[in-house]
């Protein structure tokens, strides 16, 4: 079962990325694309959405990209995906007509959506680099070479 949709996924994996790559240069989103393997045209509407967002900051220029806005401690997993739904949701809540939609599925909802809000709202961009590190995925300028001359 699949809660978070392909686009929140992507946001999340290209914020790690930029968390993770972006030093001392920006990322350039044809980077992000061959890492995520995704076309450019479908991350550059997600990463515009993140710079409106203040969770990513982009730079002009021939080595532009993107750099985190922010301290990667200081952004939550949750603030990037209320970004992507709110990005997904311009007008699709169903309405909820029926007597057990509105006295017990709409409540369990809400619940649900809570609990998954305040989780996600302590979890930050840090805590995944570092799950990245455990996992044994750096820059690859924070790579530390196995030969010497």
């Amino acid at each position: 079962m699949h809660i978070l949709s392909r686009k929140a996924l992507l946001a999340l994996e290209a914020v790690i990325d930029v968390a993770l790559y972006a030093r001392p240069e920006p990322v350039q989103a044809r980077d992000i694309t061959k890492r995520q393997n995704v076309p450019q045209r479908y991350l550059e509407q997600i990463m515009q959405a993140l710079v409106r967002a203040d969770i990513l900051r982009g730079v002009r220029g021939p080595r532009g990209g993107y750099r985190l806005a922010r301290e990667r401690r200081r952004i939550t997993v949750g603030e990037i995906l209320s970004v992507i739904i709110e990005l997904e949701n311009s007008d699709q809540d169903l309405p909820v007509s029926s007597e057990i939609g509105q006295s017990v599925v709409a409540p369990f909802c809400h619940q649900l959506t809570s609990h998954m809000a305040q989780f996600l709202n302590e979890v930050t961009i840090e805590d995944l680099c570092q799950r990245a590190s455990t996992e044994h995925i750096q820059a690859l300028n924070d790579r530390k070479e196995d030969f010497t001359i």
